[in-house]
C-alpha cells in the first residue's frame, strides 16, 4: 500500500479527484477528504446542526455517494474549521483528542506522517488546508498507484513545488498549530493570490 495526497484549492476539483478515486477501484474507506471551512461554504442548509455527526451534510457539499455522503464538521487545531470524511480526518481528530489527554504528538501532521507522508510535506498539506485548501489523502494498492496519482494531477490539484516556494517567499517554514486559523477574508485573498498568478 501507498499514500497518494494531493491540494485543491478548489473543493469541486478534490470532490471530482474522490469520485474518480473510487471509480479506479479504491474503497471509500481508504480514501480522505478534509476541507477548510472558515469561510462556512458548506453550510448553506441545517449543516451545522449535525456538526460532528456528518448528518445531512453530504448533500450539502454534493456528495451522491461513497466517501463523501459521510462528511462531518470538526475542527482542526492551527486550521480551523473542516469538512472531512475518511480514516485522515478519524487519525486526526483521535490524535487531537490523545494530546490533549496525554500529550502524544499528532494532529494533523501526526495523521499524515503515519500514514507514510514525508514530514516536510505534511507540514505543506496542513498550511494547504490552513490557507484554505481541501486534501484528498488515499491508501492505495502498489498496482494502482500510479493511476490514483495521475487522477490527482490531473484534477487541478496544487503543484506542491510551486506553492511551497511561494510559501516560503512569504517567510513561512512549517505548519504550527499554535497560530490563529485563517479568517474567511484572509482565505479568499489567498485564492485571489494564486488564481492570479495560475498557481
Amino acid at each position: 500500500m501507498r499514500t497518494v495526497t494531493g491540494l485543491f484549492d478548489d473543493y469541486a476539483d478534490a470532490s471530482s479527484a474522490v469520485s474518480e478515486l473510487e471509480a479506479l477501484g479504491v474503497p471509500s474507506s481508504d480514501i480522505s477528504i478534509v476541507s477548510n471551512n472558515a469561510d462556512r461554504r458548506h453550510e448553506e442548509s441545517n449543516a451545522a446542526e449535525g456538526a460532528g455527526t456528518g448528518a445531512g451534510i453530504g448533500a450539502v457539499v454534493g456528495g451522491a455517494g461513497g466517501l463523501l455522503t459521510g462528511l462531518g464538521l470538526m475542527a482542526i487545531p492551527g486550521v480551523g474549521p473542516v469538512v472531512a470524511a475518511g480514516w485522515l480526518a478519524a487519525t486526526a481528530a483521535g490524535a487531537a483528542a490523545g494530546a490533549v489527554a496525554g500529550g502524544a504528538a499528532g494532529g494533523i501532521i501526526g495523521a499524515l506522517t503515519s500514514s507514510g507522508v514525508p514530514e516536510r510535506d505534511a507540514h505543506f498539506y496542513a498550511e494547504g488546508v490552513r490557507r484554505g485548501g481541501t486534501l484528498v489523502t488515499a491508501k492505495v494498492d502498489d498496482a494502482l498507484a500510479p493511476e490514483a496519482e495521475a487522477i490527482l494531477k490531473r484534477s487541478n490539484w496544487v503543484d506542491p513545488t510551486e506553492r511551497r516556494a511561494a510559501y516560503e517567499k512569504q517567510g513561512w517554514t512549517h505548519f504550527d498549530e499554535t497560530l490563529s486559523p485563517y479568517k474567511a477574508n484572509q482565505i479568499e485573498q489567498e485564492r485571489l493570490r494564486y488564481r492570479r498568478n495560475g498557481m
